[in-house]
Formats: C-alpha cells, sequence, structure tokens
C-alpha cells in the first residue's frame, strides 16, 4: 500500500473551528494526503462564550458590553499553539500549512518564528499581511471596499477585547452567510453558522509580524484568490501577494484562482482539495 503523502494542516479562520475542514480532509484521503484540522487559541473546542450570550432573557447591551472570556489571547499564543501542532504533526518533517481568513496571521507568524516547520504556506482567501502590518489595518483600504465582515459585529472590539458577532440572531443570519458563505447551499450555510463562535480575539488581529528573509521570507507559499469573496474582496487578496512579491521577490507567491466566495472549504471541498493535493 502506498504510503500517505503530506502530513498537511488546515488552520480556519476566525468564528469558526476545525470543524470547518472535515469535508476538505475528507477529499485529501481520498487523494492519498494525510491531514489535520487543528483549532485556534479562543476557537472551536478552545472557545468560550460571554455569559450575556446564553442568558435568557437575552440583553443585547450587555452582549455588546460583557469583556469577552477569550480576550487576554493574542497573536503570541496563536503562533504558539500553531507551530507546536506542525511540530506535533510533522514528526520531524515540515509541514505543508493551509491556513484560511485569519488563520494567515496566525500562520504567517509561527512560520516567521519556526521556518524549520513548514515546507509551504498555502493561504485561502486569507490574511497574509505584509511586513509590521496589522491585520486590522487592512479594511480600512480602498481595497478593501465591499467587505462585509466588520459590519456584523456588536461591539467595540477595543473595549471588549474581541470581535463580536450575534451568530445566534435570527435577524443576521443573512447577513452572516452574505460575508462568509456566499455560495454555500442554505442547509449547510445555517448549519455553519449555527457552530460560529462570538468571539474572536482583538489582539491577534491588532499585532503585526516582523517578516525576514530567512524566516517566512525562505518558505515557499501560494495564494488561492477566491473571486466572489464578500469578507476579503479580491482586490485586496491581490495587495496580499504584490506586498509580498516586492518584499521578497527571489520568492514570489505561486497564485491559484477559484471562482469560490469566502468557504470554499464548505462549497467546493473538492476542488480546494484538488489544489492542495497538487501542492503536496
Amino acid at each position: 500500500m502506498a504510503a500517505l503523502r503530506g502530513p498537511v494542516l488546515l488552520v480556519h479562520g476566525f468564528f469558526h473551528g476545525a470543524w470547518c475542514w472535515g469535508d476538505v480532509t475528507l477529499e485529501l484521503a481520498a487523494r492519498g494526503v494525510a491531514s489535520v484540522a487543528v483549532d485556534m487559541p479562543g476557537h472551536g473546542l478552545r472557545a468560550a462564550r460571554p455569559a450575556a450570550s446564553t442568558r435568557r432573557p437575552h440583553a443585547s447591551s450587555d452582549f455588546a458590553s460583557e469583556k469577552s472570556p477569550i480576550a487576554h489571547l493574542d497573536l503570541d499564543a496563536a503562533a504558539a499553539l500553531l507551530a507546536e501542532q506542525a511540530r506535533r504533526a510533522g514528526r520531524g518533517e515540515p509541514v505543508v500549512a493551509v491556513a484560511h481568513s485569519m488563520g494567515g496571521a496566525a500562520l504567517t507568524r509561527a512560520a516567521e518564528d519556526h521556518p524549520e516547520l513548514f515546507r509551504r504556506l498555502i493561504y485561502v482567501t486569507a490574511y497574509m499581511p505584509a511586513s509590521g502590518v496589522p491585520c486590522l489595518a487592512y479594511p480600512s483600504l480602498p481595497q478593501a471596499e465591499g467587505g462585509q465582515s466588520l459590519a456584523l459585529l456588536t461591539a467595540d472590539p477595543l473595549e471588549i477585547g474581541a470581535l463580536r458577532v450575534d451568530t445566534a440572531a435570527d435577524d443576521l443570519r443573512p447577513a452572516i452567510r452574505s460575508a462568509f458563505y456566499g455560495d454555500v447551499d442554505q442547509a449547510t450555510a445555517d448549519a455553519a453558522i449555527a457552530l460560529l463562535g462570538s468571539d474572536a480575539p482583538t489582539a491577534m488581529a491588532t499585532q503585526p509580524t516582523t517578516l525576514t528573509p530567512q524566516g517566512w521570507g525562505s518558505i515557499e507559499r501560494t495564494y488561492v484568490l477566491c473571486t466572489q469573496d464578500n469578507t476579503i474582496p479580491l482586490a485586496l487578496q491581490r495587495l496580499f501577494v504584490s506586498q509580498a512579491d516586492s518584499a521578497f521577490p527571489h520568492n514570489r507567491t505561486h497564485v491559484v484562482t477559484m471562482e469560490a466566495a469566502h468557504s470554499p472549504f464548505l462549497s467546493a471541498p473538492d476542488r480546494l482539495a484538488g489544489i492542495i493535493a497538487d501542492l503536496t
């Protein structure tokens, strides 16, 4: 029996968890590629919700003002956990790591700090911030025009220590679907929204990473552009690529394009798995 290729480490974005990669891991296995999806700090099985989110009767003012139980988590914590996950999954060999959305910030920091752990970095419509630039600086740029995710927030991220979305609010469901799951069928989108966490640590988006030629800049990278994304618009995705290529011209980004919205792991897991497998 042929040995499995890999391993591939799958990293989710804000509010999601390892659960979102389920269909992709199956498709990768069918292609002979070993993979594992992991949770970032404050997400998935590591998540914690504000008490006001489950208190009944629900008080929206309390939900909007309560300090986040994951406000203490930052980019250092996310990168350290991801590096340890890569070390365990690789068992002494560097891994291919795939990051989605804000998971790109954690992957970028982890790869800069521990380049020996990563063989290739794959950013799937993910934040791939330039050196010294925090992710939260990008939504105000002209290239981010049309992005819908910040409009979902129900509280001031700097005051409560988290980006907070009332994922249980029925009236917000269409907006969440439009931002995250524009090309996902209704039933799957509804199920995914029910699994979303309410909080994502603000510090993961406000802390920058200094990139070096011997660190992040030394690792082969691929960017998967998603042309229909309403969270990270296509122009912003292209900006990430151009900034990286300008900073590290001798290690340019390999670019692949998908006709997909923000969550191709749900809308097109077979196509996404095929792209990943070809790079493994």
